[in-house]
């Protein structure tokens, strides 16, 4: 392409070749003529995923990522981190307050779509800022939203114009948060044609900054930038292929489930996790996840046996055909004594009201840990 000029693909910002078919950025020249005189120039990859919902593996390594995180301190800009409201541990940022430095943060939890309707959002506001502080991580502000819904975006893009000052805008949020959909929303508010950026329901759409013109009310010239995400090896979803991925990111209002449990009865999440009440009174256990996760309760007794030999048949995902590359499940002992959410990270949780004795099973290198429950 030594004759083309330097453009890159609108939908994910990677630099776009006609030379390379296995390298990040290639679109066919064809293609490239297209887009270059109809001022939308998508790679191959992206084309293929708004098209047919199909991905190519191209992604931004953790390096790449924290990479950009680094340069973050060193920008006088407001800082927009989104997370999903569903999975705030597995979205959150390690050390989120020391890349950006002194810049504000206004933190976005996306997918309110997700939640039950009858959960008021000041409960989920005011729950969400606690968690934050009890975890060290400081945000000038928190906003709920939906991208799907189209839900409080004219009110966060008027939040975002009084914070900024004029100064750009860095979106940041580790994958399939909907931090392009976010944007793509926000751009649609201002008359920006839609869905520029590329979203999907597969993690790390995006690979390289995208930067977008993004004057604010009073006419300052300044930018809002795009940044790549990774996957948090401690979810579940980063486990999952394909379709498996479709099935346990929730694509509309969960409809929580409730079992009555005596000690001795287990749970199972598809084939991707168990939760056994082993110890304490009868009682209500009520699972969040999403409405396509199988759930199955049996005795406890010959569980082991019974997961070994349904995994990829009646429990699943994962499905069939991934049993092979699927982790082994590792038990963890929990003692809960107040209500709590037991919290499968990018999975869902189970909330349990009553003093219990439990364990937990997740796949070998995924995150268990318990939380004052949300709902």
């Amino acid at each position: 392409m030594s004759n083309e000029e330097n453009l890159y693909c609108v939908g994910c910002g990677a630099l776009v070749q006609t030379e390379f078919p296995d390298k990040r950025g290639y679109t066919p020249k064809s293609a490239y003529e297209k887009g270059v005189e109809s001022g939308l120039l998508y790679c191959q990859r992206c084309f293929k995923l708004r098209h047919y919902n199909t991905l190519e593996k191209v992604s931004t390594s953790a390096d790449e990522f924290l990479a950009i995180l680094n340069t973050l301190g060193d920008k006088d800009a407001l800082i927009v981190n989104v997370i999903d409201i569903f999975d705030v541990a597995g979205s959150l940022i390690n050390g989120l307050n020391r890349f950006v430095g002194n810049n504000q943060i206004l933190m976005v939890a996306n997918k309110m779509d997700a939640i039950p309707k009858a959960v008021k959002h000041n409960r989920i506001e005011n729950w969400l800022r606690k968690y934050l502080k009890e975890n060290g991580i400081h945000v000038d502000e928190v906003m709920l939203a939906s991208a799907k819904k189209r839900e409080n975006i004219d009110a966060l893009l008027a939040k975002i114009d009084e914070m900024r000052q004029g100064r750009d805008v860095y979106v940041i949020g580790m994958a399939n948060v909907g931090k392009s959909s976010i944007i793509n929303r926000i751009l649609q508010a201002t008359g920006i044609q839609a869905d520029v950026i590329t979203t999907s329901q597969f993690p790390g759409t995006t690979l390289d900054l995208i930067e977008i013109p993004f004057d604010d009310a009073a006419g300052n010239t300044a930018n809002l930038i795009d940044t790549p995400g990774i996957m948090n090896d401690g979810q579940m979803t980063s486990l999952l292929k394909g379709k498996e991925l479709v099935e346990v990111l929730p694509s509309k209002e969960i409809r929580p489930m409730t079992f009555q449990l005596n000690p001795e009865q287990t749970l199972f999440f598809g084939g991707l996790a168990r939760l056994d009440f082993i110890d304490g009174e009868r009682t209500s256990f009520t699972v969040y996840m999403s409405n396509q996760v199988k759930i199955h309760r049996r005795k406890l007794e010959g569980s082991d046996e019974f997961y070994q030999e349904h995994l990829g048949g009646i429990l699943q995902p994962p499905y069939a055909e991934n049993v092979g590359d699927f982790p082994p499940l590792v038990r963890k002992e929990l003692s809960i004594k107040e209500p709590s959410d037991v919290v499968f990270p990018g999975l869902g949780w189970v909330t349990v009201n009553t003093p219990v004795r439990l364990a937990a099973y997740v796949p070998k290198g995924i995150d268990i840990f318990t939380r004052e429950k949300l709902i």
